[in-house]
């Protein structure tokens, strides 16, 4: 074979790898029409901060305790009237290790979404109540909120007793007052999973006018929810929740870890979904294995944020998936705390001057936001 015939079929091979890669870029673009991308970190530090010097009346031990001492860490967010009102997790020092402190929820307001004013005394903890079986003395974790159109905040949070932990419901109509309803599947099929492990309710929700409100699905409210697999659940009246089952009465999962990617061992609930014209957008956390199952491109034990599609007349059918994260840990303060195998946890998302502001938890650690504006890309 001669040079001339030999650099002939380098350009033509050289020219289908070009012809390949514009096409792999050209499905890339057209694929992402679903999803919020992309989110840019809105600050290059956490926008809330462990605080050793605020105090609060401890109604379990009857003594003053530094209650967001330790760690604050994973964040719900809602906004009302001008402002953004981001709902934190806080851990005190009574423990060592994750899970072994107590946790109570703090909150923090924002003209901007960035510049935080916290308030001094947490506003959902485990007091003396009715709760107090489910809630001591691990307390009150990860909290989602939404909002329905009549202003009512509704809470799903998880209880921890150290021994089980419970999706649990809460509603208020100033972010600061919250009537504690108890555990969202304890009436469901008759009380089967009422005291069932279970975490992260992301209630789906849609945008009318400039405001983000909670949306009915086939004339019930739904939500997501669920740590290793995603499972739907509907609700009447979104403080009773009934989960869906299979053929077989388990729980119905709809998507699940995927060997080899970021989330192949957990895919974990988020923010509240979001309906829009392409589908139900749930925005995820996804969890690397640790063994050999993982996507080895990320750092064992990782968790990162993906999105996953559903068809808004068949709730639990998966119209598209991200294989790559949206999110992942990056910044020095997503790498190092309670959790320094990297994490962003997502759980707060809102609408705020035609921006979507996604707040997260860093490390089991920090709180962090990232800014998503519709208008990059159009």
């Amino acid at each position: 074979m001669n040079l001339n015939i030999i650099s002939k079929l380098m350009l033509a091979l050289l020219l289908t790898v070009a012809s390949a890669g514009c096409t792999t870029q050209k499905l890339t673009q057209q694929n992402s029409n679903w999803t919020m991308t992309p989110f840019v970190r809105g600050s290059s530090a956490p926008v809330i901060l462990p605080d050793t010097t605020t105090v609060f009346p401890d109604p379990m031990s009857g003594k003053p305790v530094h209650w967001e001492a330790s760690d604050t860490f994973n964040p719900a967010a809602a906004v009302m009237g001008d402002s953004i009102y981001v709902l934190y997790r806080a851990e005190d020092m009574s423990g060592m290790g994750i899970g072994k402190r107590t946790s109570r929820l703090g909150i923090a307001s924002s003209a901007d979404g960035i510049s935080m004013r916290r308030d001094a005394k947490p506003v959902l903890y485990p007091a003396n109540d009715d709760q107090k079986e489910m809630e001591w003395p691990g307390g009150c974790e990860d909290p989602r909120i939404a909002r329905t159109e009549d202003g009512t905040f509704v809470m799903l949070y998880t209880q921890w007793n150290r021994k089980v932990p419970r999706l649990a419901v809460a509603t208020s109509k100033d972010l600061r007052i919250w009537k504690k309803h108890g555990p969202a599947f304890k009436r469901a099929h008759n009380g089967r999973f009422a005291d069932m492990a279970s975490k992260s309710g992301s209630v789906v929700t849609r945008l009318k006018g400039n405001k983000q409100v909670i949306a009915k699905v086939n004339g019930k409210y739904l939500m997501y929810w669920g740590e290793r697999f995603i499972n739907p659940a509907v609700s009447t009246d979104l403080i009773n929740w009934e989960p869906l089952l299979n053929e077989s009465g388990n729980l119905l999962h709809i998507a699940k870890p995927r060997r080899g990617y970021f989330d192949s061992d957990l895919t974990e609930c988020g923010p509240p979904a979001v309906m829009t014209d392409k589908g139900i957008l749930l925005l995820y956390n996804g969890k690397n294995s640790g063994g050999e199952t993982r996507d080895k491109r990320y750092t064992a034990n990782t968790y990162a944020a993906g999105q996953i599609l559903f068809d808004s007349k068949d709730f639990t059918k998966v119209l598209n998936r991200l294989d790559e994260p949206f999110l992942v840990p990056r910044e020095a303060y997503e790498k190092s705390g309670q959790y320094p195998a990297g994490t962003v946890f997502i759980e707060g998302l809102v609408y705020f001057k035609k921006k979507w502001f996604l707040y997260y938890g860093c490390a089991d650690s920090r709180v962090a936001v990232a800014v998503f504006d519709p208008a990059s890309k159009q």
